[in-house]
């Protein structure tokens, strides 16, 4: 079996950035994945699952809210980051503006999680608002460099 692309990918040179991770086309319609990669992996410690997970309630609800572009948002299964799947042929400067948006929208953010009930989520109160917080703070600094292209 060939090693998939995102194996190729040196993890121990990987800094926190947006970076386009794949792009695939089906008849008519492209989709590109963006890694937004917000620990160094294997440098930093994982990101902490309730804040993980709150990052993707926040995150989906913004983002499906924002676009009509979105097809995913969820969490990478290392938690160092999680990937963004658009329609379009994009790059990741088209996406800098609302990937920026979403930083905001979740350091800005106060009140319940969307979908955090038992009716809406199969762990539904496994979250953490503050330290989501911290993570995207700290993410939104790195975005202030443009690292867009994977070292």
């Amino acid at each position: 079996m060939e090693k998939i692309e995102s194996f190729r990918i040196d993890h121990t040179r990987l800094l926190p950035g947006l970076y386009v991770s794949r792009r695939d086309k089906r008849f008519l319609t492209a989709v590109t994945t963006f890694d937004l990669r917000m620990t160094a992996p294997n440098r930093e410690p994982p990101m902490d699952m309730p804040a993980v997970h709150t990052i993707e309630h926040l995150g989906a609800t913004y983002l499906r809210s924002a676009s009509s572009d979105i097809v995913y948002f969820g969490p990478m299964g290392c938690r160092t980051g999680f990937y963004l799947v658009m329609f379009g042929r994009l790059e990741s400067p088209d996406v800098y503006p609302l990937v920026c948006n979403l930083c905001d929208f979740i350091l800005g953010y106060e009140g319940d999680i969307p979908g955090a009930t038992p009716a809406e989520c199969g762990n539904y109160a496994e979250q953490n608002l503050s330290t989501a917080k911290y993570y995207i703070a700290r993410y939104r600094e790195a975005l202030a460099e443009k690292r867009f292209l994977y070292p």
